[in-house]
This record gives C-alpha cells, sequence and structure tokens, in this order.
C-alpha cells in the first residue's frame, strides 16, 4: 500500500509539474506576441527604408499585395519585388543582395548552415495544366491524369500520345513543358514524382507565366503551374485557353466526385486546406533572409505578413496558414 502511494504521488506531481510547463510555455508565447504588437504600434509613424524582395513566381503576386497594403500603413517604406525563380530568391537571400528571397520549396539543410532563416507565411500548390481546346478534353476531365502516367510523360518519356495519357487509341502526339529556371514549381511538382527537377523532362520554358503562355497556344500540350498563374486572380477561373487537369487520386481510372474541384480556385484552395489535394504537390511559401532580419522595416513587414496580412491570401488566391504555425513563426522573430 505505501509503493503504491508513493507511484500515485510520484504521477500526481508529474502531472502538476507538465501542465505548469504548458502553462509556462502559452504565456511565454503570449507575452512575446504582445511585445510584437507594441513594437508595431511604435513604429507605425515613423517606419522607412526599403526592403527588397527576388525569387520564386509563386509568391510574386501574394507578395505585390502584401506590399501594397503594409504601405498603406507606412508610406516611407519603399518594396522593390522581383520574380526569377525560387533558385534566384535563396541565392540573393544568402548573398545579401536582398533582404528576403521568395521560396517555394523546403530549405535544405545546407542553406541552413550557410545562415537561411525562414518564415513560412503562406500556402499554395501545383497544378497540371492542359489546353482547353484540347480535342480530347472531355476525355481528359473524365479520367484525369495519374501520378504514374504522369511519371510517364515526365520521368520515363514512355507517354507519347493522349491515347498513352488516357488508355485509349488515340494517336494524338502530347507535347510536355517543364521549367528551365531552379523553381520550387517543378521541384515540388517532381517530388509528387517522387523525383527531382533535373530529373524532369520536357521541353524547358522558363518561368510561370512562360508555361502559362506556351500551354495557351499548344492545344495538344501539357505543362504544370504554380495556382497563381493557373487561375484568373478575379474571376476565380482558369484563365483563357487553360484548364487545370485533375489528378485520379485513388487511382481507380476516372474522377470520382470528391476528387472534381478544379472548376475555380476557390474550390481547389478549400480542398488543398482540407487535405483532399495531397502535399506536395501543395506545399507552404517561404520568405527567406541571411539570419534574423535587423532592419526593423524588414521586421515589421514580415510580423504583418503573418498577422493582418493573412486576410488578404483567399483574395489572391493562396490559402493562408494556421494559427498555431503563425504563432511559431512570429515565435521566431522574439530576438528582435
Amino acid at each position: 500500500m505505501y509503493n503504491i502511494r508513493i507511484v500515485c504521488v510520484f504521477f500526481f506531481c508529474m502531472g502538476v509539474w507538465m501542465g505548469g510547463a504548458k502553462r509556462c510555455y502559452a504565456q511565454e508565447k503570449k507575452q512575446v506576441l504582445a511585445e510584437r504588437q507594441r513594437y508595431r504600434q511604435g513604429l507605425r509613424h515613423e517606419l522607412k527604408g526599403e526592403i527588397q524582395l527576388s525569387g520564386a513566381f509563386a509568391l510574386y503576386p501574394m507578395a505585390v499585395k502584401w506590399a501594397e497594403e503594409f504601405r498603406k500603413i507606412h508610406p516611407k517604406v519603399r518594396i522593390d519585388i522581383s520574380a526569377g525563380g525560387a533558385g534566384k530568391g535563396i541565392t540573393d537571400a544568402l548573398a545579401k543582395v536582398v533582404d528576403l528571397g521568395m521560396v517555394s520549396r523546403d530549405i535544405y539543410p545546407q542553406e541552413i548552415v550557410r545562415g537561411a532563416f525562414p518564415i513560412a507565411v503562406v500556402k499554395d500548390a501545383v497544378v497540371p495544366t492542359i489546353n482547353s481546346e484540347n480535342p480530347l478534353i472531355q476525355q481528359i476531365l473524365a479520367i484525369g491524369l495519374k501520378r504514374e502516367v504522369a511519371q510517364d510523360l515526365w520521368l520515363h518519356t514512355t507517354a507519347k500520345t493522349w491515347g498513352d495519357v488516357l488508355g485509349t487509341e488515340s494517336t494524338i502526339p502530347v507535347h510536355v513543358y517543364t521549367r528551365s529556371d531552379a523553381c520550387g514549381a517543378a521541384e515540388t511538382f517532381a517530388a509528387w514524382l517522387e523525383a527531382q527537377q533535373e530529373d524532369l523532362e520536357g521541353t524547358a520554358v522558363f518561368g510561370d507565366p512562360g508555361v502559362t503562355s506556351v500551354v495557351q497556344r499548344d492545344k495538344i500540350g501539357i505543362g504544370f503551374n504554380n495556382i497563381a498563374y493557373a487561375y484568373d486572380i478575379n474571376t476565380k477561373k482558369p484563365y483563357r485557353h487553360i484548364t487545370v487537369c485533375p489528378l485520379d487520386l485513388n487511382g481507380n481510372g476516372r474522377i470520382d466526385p470528391e476528387e472534381d474541384f478544379y472548376e475555380t480556385s476557390t474550390q481547389l484552395n478549400a480542398a488543398i486546406a482540407e487535405g483532399k489535394y495531397p502535399s506536395p504537390p501543395a506545399r507552404n511559401l517561404f520568405l527567406v533572409a541571411n539570419g534574423i532580419p535587423e532592419k526593423p522595416e524588414v521586421l515589421a513587414f514580415l510580423e504583418f505578413i503573418l498577422t493582418d496580412g493573412q486576410q488578404y491570401a483567399s483574395e489572391v488566391g493562396y490559402i493562408s496558414l494556421s494559427t498555431e504555425l503563425l504563432e511559431e513563426e512570429l515565435l521566431k522573430l522574439q530576438s528582435k
């Protein structure tokens, strides 16, 4: 009986300790966030300077929107943004050519060692795109694209015709497009295919806008794009002559109702948020600095993005991050 009492007291004390630790962490988190809020308010009327960003096409439209809204609060801060691919973003950030690199892929361990300081800011996905005037468009939409068939298109190059893609007798050739620049879209799409960007075959095209353009002109072409370059930001529907090729996720040879969520970017984003669309090709997007930013205007911009800026994500066609992840990212900035 004495031993039982000791064990009970032990577990009771452990429970009290763990509960106290959780409360301490929660209190610390609230304190940090409150301090950051006071810091932002203090800078509201005095902030000035310049912020430079470069990198992923995937994040460019969202970054432009954030910059527009941020400058309404801080008109003396100038923000320059240029797109050139995730590879350029991470390179420029590590070289301190820019304050923040826009990166649409996970950050490599060797980049962390070199000083990369990533902040997750929003979420989107890569989707396969085809021409809406493809002569077999109805069959494609009904059957969809299996991952194994996508591997035959971009990796093995054994799918030469749309008949190979659809499992029919069609001899219409299929023109495959990939990216020529080091980018998160290609790396993320390749990850879905269980490969790497350098493994992807096809006619190489520079940038997201480039892929959209060639697929719009090629009725029998297929490529892949970030959501922002497949769907019109205003109508939420695919761009003219573009159709998003649905993924046959369960591999049963047809697109079931629960797999059919591509008519608008709103529907697709909801599917991503609910986990119906796989990750990859869905993924978080990052802003990366070389070490924790020291410039007050850069810190304030990041904090704006992780707080008030999240409300603009759906407007521009992205998915906002979860509350838990936003709090984690804000805590990374606590030393400033």
